[in-house]
Parts: structure tokens; sequence; C-alpha cells
């Protein structure tokens, strides 16, 4: 998990997916944690089976696939999609404090790296309702969890966590640290799950999909 020391406190940044509703009446062909739907389930290479498990079967709730649908041919759904979308995006807490910022309503993990629009002065879209906005204060960004009309009438009552711009490209670079461990416990995974070829296929599409492994153009701005 991305990390900066910032006034006695440690920012926190980490990649999060939010978990679906698996009540459509079909079984995930794995196991999966029993995890409380539309919480967030952060990614790294601690994830155990059942976490990985579930981050894949959350990318199938997304798809039509056909019952009754086996393992093969949910891992086939997935490599036959041109790009591989799930709900999430970037999580920032400040441990002391206990405040949370978390990506809003249909934001997507995808376009986690648009967080790095910030050191122009720019605010990515971060989801609505609650609608997440960056703001440049100083030379600190105020991440805050809903940037709607609310927080503008009453800045001082809403949600935020302030870090320093300087430590943005820090946090970044940490998360890509964590999804590159998890791509490896992806894989390892998918070799314990016997999923054969479709295995590292399905590695190489999360990669590509959510832009992991790929270099920055220049992530220190």
């Amino acid at each position: 998990m991305g990390n900066i020391e910032f006034n006695s406190a440690v920012i926190t940044m980490q990649a999060v997916v939010e978990v679906p509703a698996l009540n459509n009446g079909s079984t995930p062909p794995w196991p999966v944690a029993q995890t409380a739907p539309w919480s967030w389930l952060p990614l790294s290479a601690d994830c155990p089976d059942e976490e990985l498990g579930l981050f894949v079967a959350a990318l199938a709730a997304r798809i039509e696939v056909l019952p009754p649908a086996g393992r093969d041919e949910v891992v086939d759904a997935l490599l036959a999609e041109e790009l591989l979308i799930i709900a999430g995006g970037l999580q920032v807490g400040d441990p002391i404090t206990g405040k949370v910022v978390v990506p809003g309503c249909c934001a997507g993990l995808e376009d986690w790296r648009d967080w790095a629009q910030a050191l122009a002065g720019g605010s990515p879209w971060l989801g609505h309702d609650p609608a997440p906005e960056i703001e440049a204060v100083g030379e600190d960004l105020r991440v805050w969890q809903d940037g709607g009309p609310d927080r503008h009438r009453g800045r001082s009552a809403g949600l935020y966590v302030d870090l320093p711009r300087h430590a943005l490209p820090h946090l970044l670079l940490g998360v890509q640290r964590d999804l590159v461990g998890f791509l490896d416990a992806l894989a390892r995974w998918a070799e314990r799950a016997s999923l054969g070829r479709q295995g590292p296929a399905l590695v190489r599409a999360v990669d590509h999909s959510f832009t992991i492994t790929a270099p920055w153009d220049s992530p220190e701005g």
C-alpha cells in the first residue's frame, strides 16, 4: 500500500474494487470470500485465494455468461472481452484521524492513473453520488469525499483528506507496486485453480485492462 508521512500522520493510498451482490442465482465456480456487498476490497500481493476468486467473480458479474456456466466458460467469457472493467478506484486514508475517502459511484479501477492529473492542478473524474474531488490548497491536495454543492455550502463539515502535492507520485507508484503484487498473486491463484492456459491469459487481460505494469509517461509530474 502506498503511504507517505505528512504532519506526523501516514497518508495511505490503495487500489480497491467494490464487491458486487453475487445474488443473481448463479454460484461462482470457485471459492469466494464472504464479503459484504458494496464494501471495498483492497488489492495487493497479500490477497488470499478467496479474495482473488471474489475479484474474478466481480469481473464476471459485469458480463453475460449464460447458465449453466462452469469455470472454463466464465473465464472464456472474460477473455472474449476487449477490455475488462470493475467498479473501484483509489482509496485515500489518514489513519490518525480515521478519515477515508473512497471512489464514487460508477468510478472504475481502469481509471486509477488519472489521479496523476492532480499534479498539473486538475481533478480527474472520480465518480459521483458522492462525487470525490481533488482541490489544490496551497502546496497540498485536498481530496474531498463529496465535491458537490453540499461541500461548497459548508466546507468545514465535509469529509476530506489532505496530502502534499509532492507526495502524490510516491503514492501512485506505491499503488502500482501493490497492483503488480496482486497480478503475481492472481497468477498463482490461477495455477492452483487449474486454469491451464487460461490462467496466464487472464492475468494478461487484467494487466492490460487496468494498465498495471505499463510504464508511466512521467509519474513525477
